[in-house]
């Protein structure tokens, strides 16, 4: 008699399913299971295997999306600025330092204790002298990273990965008006790719650069050009691993990206950074309207802002080398470019490169 009464709930109200939680625990374990594919073609090309491409289909693409990367990615920033005790500091960011990789002898400040939150971690700033700017060469690397791909562009498609495009177009919008750019327009009747190559005997050029987690954060001007317009693509926020953008055809446009358009001495130039999983946003620092990854969006849709008409200016100078951005975590940077027939990248696909390590020149 002195037993209590167990009460019971219904085992209805108990394991209530919603249709949110089932999108999630789908979406999030067919994420997981692709994380653990992802690591076995790691490990064949490790072994110089050669992994033959097999795109995602349609409904694998709709399935990853459901995963709410948005929301994950909006609450990792906030954690990602919480202010972290001072003794669990170096504990914390030891774990990072040893999963990823991390070089903490190129940082301006070694002392892990300096560092209030993970946001300051990742966005630490690096000794001056610790990536020279090579001044021999018209192109450098804006970033640390890995070389996906490189090359010409060639019909209207470039390759994210070996094997793998996407389209010109879709990634960079629709061609923007003469009155933002200092060079003349091609005749309508041309492609895309036409229309963006302003010099006769010129050719258009792509590099991609992927960031890991473990990688400098913040990403420099690649050459002396000047910024006319800023483009924002809202959008997904897939994983742009190497082993993603093998799967996902035309991931890039999936995925939200600022696309910054201007001109250099050889014509057309553009650089754009695109966001990805855990990426809470995307700086530039000159801009201080772009706000990126907010909590509601259009699909397809972009806002476009000019720097020469909206600040009445003749566009932003950016010398090579200089401070251009930041993103919250490791993730893509592409360059698109005009550039005489003699150019040439220094490059081979897969190598590892640091800021201020030429990319290529004539």
């Amino acid at each position: 008699t002195d037993r209590r009464k167990l009460h019971t709930a219904p085992v209805g109200q108990v394991f209530r399913l919603r249709p949110f939680h089932v999108l999630v625990a789908t979406g999030g374990g067919y994420a997981g299971y692709r994380k653990y594919e992802d690591y076995k073609l790691e490990q064949l090309e490790k072994r110089g295997i050669e992994v033959p491409v097999k795109l995602a289909s349609e409904w694998e693409v709709a399935l990853y999306k459901s995963v709410p990367t948005r929301l994950l990615s909006r609450a990792w920033g906030r954690l990602n600025q919480v202010e972290l005790p001072t003794w669990l500091r170096k504990p914390v960011y030891s774990l990072y330092i040893w999963t990823f990789g991390v070089n903490m002898k190129e940082a301006a400040v070694e002392d892990l204790h300096h560092y209030r939150n993970l946001s300051e971690f990742f966005r630490r700033k690096l000794k001056p002298q610790a990536r020279p700017v090579c001044g021999v060469h018209s192109v450098i690397s804006p970033s640390d990273g890995k070389i996906l791909n490189f090359g010409q562009v060639k019909n209207c498609e470039v390759e994210q990965v070996k094997g793998v495009t996407y389209s010109l177009e879709s990634f960079l919008g629709p061609r923007i008006s003469t009155e933002e750019m200092h060079f003349s327009q091609a005749p309508p009747g041309n492609s895309f790719q036409q229309q963006l190559v302003t010099k006769e005997g010129n050719e258009l050029y792509h590099c991609v650069i992927y960031l890991a987690p473990g990688d400098y954060h913040c990403f420099h001007s690649p050459t002396d050009w000047t910024v006319s317009h800023r483009r924002h693509f809202p959008g997904s926020l897939m994983s742009v691993n190497p082993g993603v953008a093998r799967w996902i055809k035309e991931l890039f446009c999936h995925n939200e990206r600022v696309v910054l358009t201007g001109d250099w001495k050889h014509g057309f130039f553009s650089l754009t950074a695109v966001g990805a999983t855990n990426v809470g946003s995307i700086r530039i620092y000159f801009d201080q309207d772009l706000h990126t990854n907010s909590p509601s969006y259009s699909k397809g849709s972009y806002n476009d802002f000019s720097f020469i008409s909206n600040n009445n200016k003749e566009g932003i100078p950016m010398r090579k080398g200089e401070h251009l951005g930041e993103f919250n975590l490791g993730s893509t940077i592409v360059l698109i470019f005009e550039a005489p027939k003699d150019f040439r990248f220094n490059l081979k696909a897969g190598q590892k490169i640091r800021f201020g390590e030429a990319l290529g020149s004539l």
